[in-house]
């Protein structure tokens, strides 16, 4: 079955599975792959090349290589997912999220309304990004990493002044089981160990160790994580 909405606009050799529902005013950029039962509602635009500021710092790149969409995926209202980005198996992008170029993100994460996931980040499987959090350029999120509404990642420590600040870019890294609360800050490079978790509101400007609850601003650690919040006990 494949059903289509209304103004849709589909480029050149775009792929499709099987069972696909496209809504209204959709745009498909050329050679896009797409895969079984995936959704794609209203207004979402699917493969888009980026289109770079006159004064930024990034280099000009030549055109990047066509999206992949796994199956089982569902793409919200609005969304935009840029090229190159590769979307796995049953993951479900919610109403204005972005997805930037270079990309990954594994089976079974959930994009949630609003999210921002900037250029060359890799985002794991079984994730849970929630309403409105930025996930700053060169992240890396492992599996199971839970990241609460509003939480803002960092990555320049120059603050946008000094050229000497160019090479020197680096994202956040949440590793398996991580879990960041409502409204927190992550300085940039910080690593959040194994099932570290942050309180909500805290302002994170060391590592967090593994398996550690830290909370305030600065962040520091409060107790260990409750035996029966490990990923092991669920």
């Amino acid at each position: 079955m494949f059903k289509n909405g209304q103004n849709i606009i589909i480029g050149e050799n775009v792929k499709f599975g099987e069972n696909i529902i496209i809504g209204n005013n959709v745009v498909i950029y050329e050679g896009t792959i797409i895969g079984n039962n995936v959704i794609i509602q209203d207004n979402a635009v699917i493969g888009k090349q980026p289109t770079r500021a006159k004064a930024s710092i990034l280099p000009e790149v030549n055109k990047l290589p066509p999206t992949q969409i796994g199956n089982g995926v569902t793409v919200g209202t609005s969304a935009i997912i840029y090229a190159n980005a590769t979307i796995a198996e049953d993951v479900f992008i919610a109403d204005l999220a972005t997805v930037r170029e270079r990309v990954t993100i594994g089976e079974k994460t959930i994009v949630g309304r609003g999210v921002a996931i900037e250029n060359d980040c890799t985002v794991g499987s079984y994730c849970k990004l929630e309403t409105n959090c930025y996930i700053t350029a060169y992240s890396k999120l492992e599996d199971y990493v839970f990241i609460a509404p509003c939480v803002v990642t960092t990555n320049d420590n120059y603050m946008a002044r000094g050229k000497e600040r160019f090479d020197k870019f680096k994202g956040v890294t949440v590793k398996k089981g991580g879990r960041i609360g409502a409204n927190s800050i992550i300085l940039p490079g910080k690593v959040i160990h194994e099932e570290g978790a942050v309180a909500a509101g805290s302002l994170v400007s060391k590592d967090v160790e593994s398996e550690s609850l830290v909370m305030g601003s600065p962040a520091r650690k409060y107790k260990n994580v409750d035996e029966n919040q490990l990923l092991k006990n669920q």
